[in-house]
């Protein structure tokens, strides 16, 4: 796995511009929300929601064998930017003690609403075990 960084550019701070990756087995996931396997939102925070969607992404990347070294993009979906931004540095530390210190190309989007009804955040990540 390769980060893209164009010459110049200064490095990103928890994300990279692009991810190349030469063969191997891409994974997909669908959209996840914080929820439990239940499917109960135990905590309106952000934050906590953040965390569980995390643990939630390992979960179903560890159904193929996969762990968060391979992730290559994430798409990121939260109904209140200013809530985000209060609480960006427990975010990157959240993300830190779940993901590690791989970066891979992100984008945050905010949204209205997301269908469920508590969910503050909703991912969606891709990822990629190399041949």
């Amino acid at each position: 796995m390769k980060h893209l960084l164009p010459h110049g550019w200064p490095r990103p701070k928890g994300y990279s511009n692009g991810i190349s990756v030469k063969s191997g087995r891409t994974i997909y996931l669908a959209g996840l929300i914080g929820w439990n396997e239940k499917e109960i939102i135990e905590s309106d925070k952000l934050t906590d929601q953040f965390h569980k969607t995390l643990k939630n992404i390992l979960a179903v990347l560890a159904e193929d064998g996969a762990g968060p070294e391979h992730i290559t993009r994430m798409t990121w979906y939260i109904t209140d930017k200013s809530e985000y931004l209060k609480n960006l540095k427990e975010i990157g530390a959240i993300y830190r003690e779940v993901i590690g210190k791989n970066y891979p190309a992100m984008a945050c989007v905010v949204v209205s609403a997301l269908i469920e009804d508590k969910a503050k955040i909703e991912i969606e990540t891709t990822a990629v075990i190399e041949d």
